[in-house]
């Protein structure tokens, strides 16, 4: 009976860690930490290994402190909302002072970790926990303009990866910093589409003129063409070191008019179902994007 007991306490942690951390978040932020050091290093052997392992880590760390930090900043709005009323703090499965350890250990472990990588990757890795817990977060509820200040933060981790490979932040880390920087946008309005009256609940302000119409759906695109502008600058020869072939701009060009096709349709439709699926394929755009650039680097 014992036994059983000890499986579920140790089952039920896990679920809650995962939860506290946002797991698929934070993985796929990770992924594009590993997209970026894969661009950036030039050889791989045991030690660029250990450091990718190091970044791996830390990057989850970094996240996963973010999320944490946040739901005890949120837990009585994310108490209101249905998608996050369950989460482990609002939910009463764990207390703020538990989450809050969390969120201060993983913050020391991650820019320690990183640190160990070099200065750079850890002031980065802080200035994004920084900039989402303190500015972001608190912003929600005030302005739409917590879309933009979020994307700071939310455009690190790309670029963080070549300043863990190189220990410079020139301008391919600049360029793959810009990239998905403009990817926030019309990513984010698409989920504050989708969950507008959710959100609403809560009083956070997450749509560019604060209600879905025109005006919002028509910046998304705007967005989205400037994420396809941004895609395509290594071709041109001027971004250092970060370089694609014509042929992979090519497919990268063609990822951006899928994209924009969705945008739109959301601008044509005003759904909730054409929001989900801009945001669906937003995400795919952002992932193989960074394997369409991994790619190419070592094909040509």
């Amino acid at each position: 009976m014992n036994t059983i007991q000890n499986t579920l306490s140790v089952k039920s942690i896990y679920i809650d860690f995962k939860a506290i951390t946002k797991a698929g978040l934070a993985v796929s932020v990770v992924f594009s930490s590993i997209a970026g050091f894969v661009l950036g290093v030039e050889n791989f052997n045991f030690d660029t290994f250990l450091v990718l392992l190091k970044l791996t880590i830390g990057g989850y760390c970094m996240v996963g402190a973010s999320n944490a930090f946040n739901q005890v900043i949120e837990k009585d709005l994310d108490a209101l909302m249905d998608r996050t009323k369950n989460r482990p703090v609002p939910a009463g499965r764990m207390s703020s002072n538990v989450a809050l350890i969390i969120a201060i250990a993983l913050t020391i472990a991650g820019i320690a970790l990183l640190f160990t990588i070099n200065p750079k990757t850890a002031m980065f890795g802080a200035i994004s926990i920084f900039l989402y817990t303190s500015v972001y977060t608190p912003l929600k509820t005030v302005t739409s303009l917590s879309v933009f200040v979020g994307a700071f933060p939310g455009a690190i981790p790309f670029m963080l990866g070549w300043v863990a490979a190189t220990g410079d932040f020139g301008i391919e880390a600049g360029t793959l910093f810009l990239i998905q920087f403009f990817w926030q946008f019309p990513h984010f309005w698409a989920i504050g589409w989708f969950l507008y009256e959710d959100y609403e609940k809560a009083g956070f302000f997450m749509l560019p003129t604060g209600k879905k119409d025109k005006g919002t759906a028509l910046q998304i695109i705007l967005y989205t063409i400037w994420l396809m502008i941004a895609s395509l600058l290594p071709v041109l020869g001027f971004t250092g070191k970060l370089y694609i072939t014509p042929i992979a701009a090519s497919v990268v060009f063609l990822l951006g008019l899928w994209m924009v096709y969705y945008a739109v349709q959301l601008y044509k439709l005003r759904t909730a179902k054409s929001a989900r699926t801009l945001m669906l394929v937003s995400v795919s755009y952002i992932t193989l994007l960074q394997l369409v650039y991994i790619f190419d680097k070592f094909l040509r």
